[in-house]
C-alpha cells in the first residue's frame, strides 16, 4: 500500500495499539493515548509500557497526548476506545474528523443505556462518515509475538472495507470483509458475556464438557439475538461470532474469562475488577444485553443468569444451578 494514508489511532489500551502497529506497516500512523507515560514508552522505546510491557512496536509508530495532533487531516481513524468512554471520546473529537472521512471501531460492548452499538454512535456523531467495523478473534499479545490470526472489517458499502482491507492487513495478520456491520458488532459484544460464563466454570473446576456446552449453548444465545437485531445468521458462525467467541472462552489472555473465572474461585466481583487495569466489557454489558433479549423477545438463559451476578451478587455456583435446573427442551429453532 505504502506509506500514502494518515490513520489516527485513538485510545492506547492493549488492543488499540496492536491495531496501530499492524497499520503503521502499511500507513503512517499516530495513535492518540491520555497517559503521559505510555506517549514515552510508545515513542522513546516502541513498547506501551502499561497494557504491553515487553512487546515491541512497530518503530515508525508515533504517539501523542494531543488528539487534535492524532486525527487532524487523518485519512482514516480508527476507534480503540472502550465503550463506557466511547461517545464523550466521540465528542471530544468534534470536528476534527473531515466529512467522507472512514471511522472504525475496535470495541466489542454496547452503550449502556441505549444498549446501541458503537457504530450507531459514530454515525450519530459523524453522519456524513463511513463507519465500519474490525473485529475477530484477536488476542493482543499473541499478535505481537507474532502469530498468526485473522480479523474482519465490515462496511455496508462492500468497497470501502476491501479498500481498507489492506491497511490492517500483514503476512501474519489475515483481513476479510464482511458487509454485515451490526452482525460482526454484535458477535463481539455479545461474546463477552459468554465468556464469563465460560470463565466461571473454569473457576469452579467443572471439565471440558461442560466448557464446550458453555461455548455451543452461548453461541445460540449471541446468534439469537443478533439476528433478531439484524445481524446475519452466518456471520455468526465467522470469525466474528464463534471465532471470537471460542478464543475469548478459553484464552487465560481474555479479560472477561478470567474475571469469570475468579468468580467462579469465590471471589467478589468487585476485588476482581479492582485489580485490573483494563476494562472487561462482559461485566459492563450483560445487563444491556439481559434488558435486550427481553426486547427483542429472546431466550437468553446464560448472559440472564450472568446480568444476575452483575446486578444482584448471585454466586458462580447459583448461576450453574439455574441453568441445569431449566427444563429439558429442543435444541434448535428456538428464540
Amino acid at each position: 500500500m505504502g506509506n500514502t494514508l494518515k490513520v489516527a489511532v485513538v485510545g492506547a489500551g492493549s488492543w488499540g495499539t496492536t491495531v496501530a502497529h499492524l497499520c503503521s506497516h502499511n500507513a503512517d500512523t499516530t495513535i492518540y493515548a491520555r497517559r503521559d507515560e505510555v506517549v514515552e514508552g510508545i515513542n522513546s522505546a516502541q513498547e506501551n509500557p502499561r497494557y504491553l510491557s515487553g512487546f515491541g512496536l512497530h518503530p515508525e509508530l508515533a504517539a501523542t497526548a494531543d488528539i487534535e495532533h492524532a486525527c487532524s487531516n487523518s485519512d482514516v481513524v480508527v476507534m480503540g476506545v472502550a465503550s463506557a468512554g466511547f461517545d464523550s471520546t466521540l465528542e471530544a473529537l468534534g470536528d476534527l474528523v473531515q466529512p467522507g472521512t472512514p471511522v472504525i471501531s475496535l470495541a466489542k460492548g454496547l452503550d449502556r443505556e441505549t444498549g446501541r452499538r458503537m457504530t450507531e454512535l459514530i454515525a450519530d456523531r459523524f453522519p456524513d462518515n463511513p463507519v465500519g467495523v474490525l473485529t475477530g478473534p484477536n488476542l493482543a499479545k499473541e499478535i505481537l509475538a507474532g502469530q498468526a490470526a485473522a480479523s474482519v472489517i465490515a462496511f455496508d458499502d462492500p468497497q470501502i472495507a476491501r479498500d481498507l482491507q489492506p491497511l490492517f492487513a500483514t503476512d501474519l495478520f489475515r483481513v476479510y470483509t464482511n458487509p454485515d456491520v451490526a452482525g460482526c458488532e454484535l458477535g463481539g459484544a455479545l461474546k463477552n458475556v459468554i465468556a464469563v460464563a465460560a470463565g466461571m466454570a473454569d473457576g469452579l473446576g467443572a471439565g471440558d464438557n461442560t466448557r464446550a456446552a458453555v461455548i455451543t449453548r452461548g453461541l445460540a444465545e449471541l446468534t439469537r439475538l443478533g439476528v433478531a437485531m439484524g445481524g446475519r445468521p452466518e456471520t455468526f458462525a465467522g470469525l466474528a461470532g464463534m471465532g471470537d467467541l471460542v478464543a475469548t472462552c478459553i484464552s487465560p489472555q481474555s479479560r472477561n474469562r478470567s474475571v469469570g473465572e475468579q468468580l467462579g474461585k469465590g471471589r467478589a466481583l468487585d476485588d476482581v475488577i479492582e485489580e485490573m487495569n483494563q476494562v472487561a466489557e462482559g461485566i459492563k454489558s450483560a445487563p444491556v444485553v439481559a434488558r435486550l433479549g427481553r426486547e427483542h423477545g429472546v431466550e437468553l438463559p446464560i448472559s440472564n443468569e450472568i446480568c444476575a451476578v452483575v446486578e444482584e451478587g448471585r454466586s458462580a455456583q447459583d448461576v450453574y444451578r439455574g441453568l441445569l435446573r431449566r427444563p429439558q427442551q429442543g435444541e434448535v429453532n428456538r428464540r
